[in-house]
């Protein structure tokens, strides 16, 4: 009786193996089954490039830091408060390979200096070791000829390094990163290169430059508000929540 017993506890059990096994492939073959909804979110955000538009220009180059990027692109970059699109927003390298920064990352360029569009507004940032860039005449012809077309042109921290071999600010005031200033002037005497360990910003005819780093959106707010007005660069503040920012101890 006792074999009976404990047999039909085992064939019981394998039936309820069994079952479950089947209740499971049956659940993972429904699920399988079942309509898969996609949201197509890249295209919610993109920004197609609109001929009307102002468009502002990024350089990159290996070795930039991308805070001075970013900043740009992230003031630049935000729609009106009835969420059109205001400006385009574009990278260029020399190439079309990407671009590695100094933190690691890598950025794929939208546009070389072959295919760049018209600019309105021309962004140079800097890397911490500006030697490869000084010395590149691409990148230092490309700034002097796009300088011809832009009605702004701007540089962050050690980007002044490259204005300034361009020439194309010589006589204006231009400020650089803090501690690079008496160097800088050294370099291009020609330009007129102010205090920046009193400096952040400074702005003269249609170069504007900053210290760098977060600085960079000092250049960026400020361009903005000339391209658009007061309002607008209020709204693009709040929209980053920089109030949150400059009282973030409190």
């Amino acid at each position: 009786m006792k074999k009976h017993f404990n047999l039909l506890c085992i064939t019981l059990a394998v039936f309820a193996g069994c079952n479950m096994d089947k209740s499971k492939s049956g659940t993972k073959a429904a699920n399988l089954e079942q309509p898969k909804i996609s949201s197509d979110t890249l295209t919610k955000h993109l920004k197609p490039y609109k001929t009307e538009l102002p468009t502002v220009g990024l350089l990159m180059f290996n070795g930039v830091l991308q805070s001075e990027v970013i900043a740009t692109s992230d003031v630049f970059a935000k729609p009106s408060s009835d969420g059109e699109q205001l400006f385009n927003v574009v990278t260029i390298a020399e190439t079309s390979n990407p671009i590695r920064t100094e933190e690691g990352m890598q950025f794929v360029p939208d546009y070389t200096f072959e295919n760049c569009p018209q600019l309105t507004a021309l962004f140079v940032p800097s890397a911490y070791d500006m030697y490869a860039q000084v010395h590149n005449e691409e990148i230092v012809d490309f700034i002097r000829e796009k300088n011809k077309e832009t009605l702004y042109t701007v540089s962050n921290c050690a980007g002044a390094q490259l204005i300034g071999k361009s020439g194309i600010a010589d006589g204006f005031k231009i400020v650089t990163w803090i501690g690079g200033g008496k160097q800088l002037q050294k370099d291009y005497p020609n330009l007129k290169v102010q205090n920046d360990s009193l400096i952040t910003f400074v702005e003269d005819g249609k170069f504007s430059s900053s210290n760098g780093n977060l600085a960079s959106y000092i250049t960026a707010l400020n361009l903005l508000e000339k391209m658009t007005g007061p309002q607008h660069r209020e709204f693009v503040e709040g929209y980053l929540y920089l109030d949150r920012l400059q009282n973030w101890r409190h």
